[in-house]
């Protein structure tokens, strides 16, 4: 586990919400550092929504927890009946993720017995964490999903080749294997999740720019080609040692695979501008995928041993390496894009 800016945030966003509270004299300042901690979202986006929508859903939760706590006192079986109310309605209002801080608030108003002071200095307890983890979020350290998903895909990407790298070969010792499939596998949903942030980021909060909009679709398919590269990873590990090959074969899949993993690479990097132009041509390698396909086929022709297995392997090659190359020309088309856009300006 890494110390990041999120943590970071959190810590500050307690202790301010804490000193406000304090500064008020409201009582207890916990409720507020409660709220802080349930507020705080990974995007300017999400913390603009889920501002709103904690504010609506804790005043709503509140009301019905004056009214209930007036009615019916602070028994426990009210303080458990209401939390049920409020979440059947949170949940019809389309505010799930506002239902944890919600039934904090409801309880702590309940606890009031329907004492409208009581229960206001409360409310306001909560209001005060949401609000200082809102502002706190948009003002200090701003969540960049964009800087985030380029580290996270250079991550998995780095981990993801060491392992196609040696799958073929058969050099790491399969505990290991296994235990860096499954931390590829865990990345790679995180990932997936970033990307979920970055475009919701574009779509629902900016006006975003037509480079910035390429740049979404050139992520998504970055994306992809991992996946695709993990699926590899997948056929080797499920038929690739259960087939017959012969040294010829071994070689073929393997040096083929080296080199989509260096193109693959090279792509990353060019999307970055890191690289000179014109150091890989994706037309020789389509060449070099069509060729390793040819030649995965005639294999499965000769009637070997395990052909089918090895067919499955070469095809989730072959796609991956196919998936590469759209993200190559994605990113020289981004880039020339960009460039007429540069001069036309």
């Amino acid at each position: 586990m890494t110390f990041g800016a999120r943590m970071l945030k959190t810590g500050i966003a307690v202790t301010l919400a804490l000193y406000v509270s304090i500064w008020l004299n409201f009582s207890p300042p916990v409720i507020a550092a409660v709220a802080a901690i349930f507020a705080l979202q990974p995007s300017i986006y999400r913390s603009w929504r889920h501002f709103i929508e904690q504010v609506q859903a804790n005043t709503l939760g509140a009301v019905i927890a004056l009214l209930a706590g007036k009615f019916f006192s602070n028994e426990p079986i009210a303080v458990g009946v209401v939390c049920i109310l409020v979440i059947m309605i949170c949940m019809k209002i389309g505010m799930v993720e506002s239902i944890g801080l919600t039934l904090v608030t409801v309880v702590s108003v309940m606890e009031a017995s329907g004492e409208w002071q009581f229960a206001l200095n409360r409310f306001l307890l909560s209001m005060i964490g949401i609000i200082s983890a809102f502002l706190l979020n948009i003002a200090f350290i701003p969540p960049d999903p964009k800087e985030q998903i380029n580290k996270q895909i250079h991550s998995v990407f780095n981990q993801l080749s060491l392992l196609l790298r040696t799958a073929i070969s058969d050099e790491i010792k399969e505990k290991v294997f296994r235990e860096q499939m499954q931390e590829v596998e865990d990345k790679l949903k995180s990932l997936t999740d970033k990307y979920k942030l970055l475009e919701e980021e574009f779509k629902k909060l900016k006006r975003a720019k037509y480079r910035q909009k390429r740049h979404i679709v050139v992520y998504k398919q970055l994306l992809h080609n991992l996946h695709k590269g993990y699926e590899v990873l997948e056929a080797i590990q499920e038929h690739y040692f259960q087939a017959e090959r012969t040294p010829d074969i071994n070689m073929n899949y393997d040096g083929h695979l080296e080199r989509l993993i260096k193109f693959n690479e090279h792509v990353l990097l060019k999307f970055e501008d890191k690289v000179k132009p014109g150091i890989w041509i994706s037309e020789s390698i389509e060449e070099a995928n069509d060729a390793f396909m040819k030649h995965a086929t005639d294999c499965y022709n000769e009637d070997r041993d395990g052909a089918l297995r090895l067919f499955i392997v070469a095809a989730a090659i072959y796609d991956y390496g196919h998936q590469t190359i759209r993200s190559d020309r994605l990113v020289d088309h981004t880039d020339s894009d960009d460039a007429e856009q540069a001069t036309s300006a």
